[in-house]
């Protein structure tokens, strides 16, 4: 075991976490970036004395692992993991190998969309509990960087489908399933069927003593549930009909009831997270509690004081009148539509940047109910153009934050809401999602 060989591919959060436990456990540990390695990285890397290169794989010291982790960017096609299952040499995800040196107990979050906002609600309620929980995965710190440097009971993980999809031996104790809707479809041969059955990973070696948690409302959740054989316990919620054991809401009230013991009643007003899809995301979060038997008191509160996450329905600024909403995390059609759903005035909407390819039909009844005005905001918008120009009256193109807040702002009348909910990704303008909020949130406070 001693000299077994472990190669990570990728060298962000995930990999470099990989490589930390790896080293910690003996192995002997090589790190490959195809691309360049941020400064951050590539100083712990260095700090702990891990091999590695960037720019290129090279194939010698590569393809003499005994296990190879890969990161959740990389795509099955790449040459390099083609050559690697041509040699048949395993590879696996981050988390596969961080589940292997841990006894912690998982809740795995995973969905299209709601699972950052679902994971940081299901941590803060956990926390709020007193329970030792970490917080991993797709979020923050990585799984295995956690394992390596920590000591919890409990995890919060946020799964992608691209993190399942190397996910062989991991079991989830609890498992959650938000929705299924069009996402990364060029990694899954444009199959929503593909994509589907990823997703469905999350509940593979279910035992009678785990849960499975799914939203019954879902269509496509339900379509790709009839392929499987479930050994856990089932937990559905739904905001359109009763549920027996699970979550469901009447009138305005939410309902929790987990074996008949203790039902928990809520109503929705009181909740920190408001519209639509924040009742899914907290029903979902409300089940896990109620199976881990917290108080009903605890998670009432946890749920009246939650905070989202920077970038997702952030409200940054009123200013005469007008709300300023940053919802740059928004890189999908089906993000921007759950923020125009919560939103209850007027919008002109800034949206655009790198089109994945995205079909806006889906769009097109709020875009006609609620929007005012388009403010593109990328570099190719034809597409946006396309897709509303009988919807909407106004639609004007802007290459930066800035000059699309003043355009917003010189359309926008007193009452209204200017949204930035891009449905799309931001690397042909900004360095990623992140700086595309900051930025918008910064020419939104020059105003």
């Amino acid at each position: 075991m001693e000299n077994k060989r472990i190669v990570v591919l990728g060298a962000g959060e995930s990999g470099v976490g990989a490589a930390m436990l790896a080293q910690k456990h003996g192995f002997d540990v090589f790190v490959s970036d195809f691309g360049a390695i941020a400064s951050q990285y590539k100083e712990r890397l260095e700090e702990l004395n891990i091999a590695f290169e960037e720019k290129q794989h090279t194939a010698e010291e590569i393809l003499n692992a005994d296990e190879v982790i890969k990161s959740p960017g990389i795509p099955e096609k790449a040459p390099i993991i083609v050559a690697l299952k041509k040699k048949q040499i395993p590879v696996i995800s981050e988390i596969e190998f961080a589940k292997r040196y841990t006894d912690a107990k998982t809740i795995c979050i995973t969905g299209s969309n709601g699972k950052t906002t679902t994971s940081m609600l299901t941590y803060h309620i956990l926390k709020k509990a007193g329970l030792n929980v970490g917080l991993a995965g797709n979020i923050g710190n990585s799984f295995a960087a956690l394992v390596a440097t920590a000591d919890f009971d409990w995890y919060v993980l946020e799964i992608s489908s691209f993190m399942l999809d190397d996910m062989y031996d991991f079991r989830a104790d609890i498992a959650v399933l938000l929705n299924i809707t069009p996402d990364h479809l060029d990694r899954y041969d444009y199959k929503l069927g593909n994509y589907a059955a990823s997703k469905m990973r999350i509940a593979q070696n279910q035992g009678s003593n785990d849960t499975f948690i799914y939203c019954a409302d879902d269509e496509e959740t339900i379509k790709a549930m009839k392929h499987i054989r479930f050994n856990s316990k089932m937990y559905p919620f739904s905001i359109r009909k009763q549920i027996e054991e699970g979550a469901y809401l009447e009138s305005n009230n939410m309902h929790i009831n987990i074996n008949h013991k203790d039902p928990l009643t809520m109503s929705i007003i009181e909740l920190a997270l408001q519209g639509k899809h924040n009742i899914y995301n907290s029903m979902a979060s409300g089940i896990v509690a109620k199976v881990l038997e917290i108080r009903n008191a605890t998670i009432r509160e946890s749920m009246g004081d939650f905070r989202n996450i920077e970038h997702r329905l952030e409200h940054v600024a009123k200013i005469s009148g007008v709300e300023y909403i940053n919802d740059s995390k928004a890189t999908n059609v089906n993000s921007t539509w759950y923020a125009l759903e919560s939103v209850n005035t007027d919008v002109i909407l800034i949206m655009g940047g790198v089109d994945k390819g995205n079909d806006y039909e889906m769009l097109k009844d709020l875009v006609r109910q609620k929007v005012r005005a388009i403010v593109c905001l990328g570099k190719d918008n034809k597409r946006i153009h396309e897709a509303f120009e009988d919807d909407v009256e106004v639609i004007v193109n802007t290459f930066s934050a800035n000059e699309a807040v003043k355009m917003a702002y010189h359309l926008a009348k007193k009452g209204n809401t200017v949204l930035l909910s891009p449905a799309c990704a931001s690397f042909d303008l900004f360095k990623n999602y992140e700086d595309r909020g900051n930025q918008f949130k910064m020419a939104v406070k020059e105003l």
